[in-house]
């Protein structure tokens, strides 16, 4: 167990928006260390956006980010000797945190040319309640819905 709880780091605002969001999304998507490289892709990935819903990229992807954040999810907790998926709301940190990661992650697994082209459709798809990403929170809270009986072995 920690000792003590670890202190928030403090993020600048990217450059370009001006937004820390936005810097915890490309911090995210970067590997191996190459911010720049990320922070490419992401505005690369925003300027597609932007031509396909005349100049609402970032916003774009703000709803994108909502839309695939869960607001519950299922934790395991072995009670007796059987195992229990419990349903727990999601703290508002993490609840972000898993939709960058979902939307990095199926975004990796689409199929078009250009890493940013990805993001981009995935940030599309997201926005109009389609998409992997937002498939997969779905599932999270059909699976939360499905197990509420045993909400009340809650920890």
């Amino acid at each position: 167990m920690r000792k003590n709880v670890a202190k928030k780091r403090i993020l600048l605002p990217d450059p370009k928006f001006g937004d820390q969001l936005v810097t915890r999304f490309v911090n995210s998507l970067m590997e191996s260390g190459k911010k720049s490289t990320a922070f490419k892709i992401f505005y690369d990935a925003i300027a597609i956006v932007d031509e396909k819903t005349e100049g609402e990229g970032l916003n774009t992807w703000k709803k994108a980010l909502t839309n695939v954040s869960p607001s519950v999810e299922v934790k395991s907790r072995r009670v007796g000797g059987a195992t229990f998926q419990i349903p727990r709301e999601v703290r508002p940190g993490r609840k972000i945190a898993l939709g960058i990661k979902w939307l990095i992650d199926f975004s990796k697994k689409r199929n078009e040319k250009s890493m940013a082209q990805k993001l981009a459709n995935e940030i599309l798809a997201a926005s109009k309640e389609e998409g992997a990403a937002y498939k997969k929170k779905e599932d999270t809270h059909r699976m939360a819905e499905a197990n509420k009986a045993f909400s009340h072995f809650r920890f």
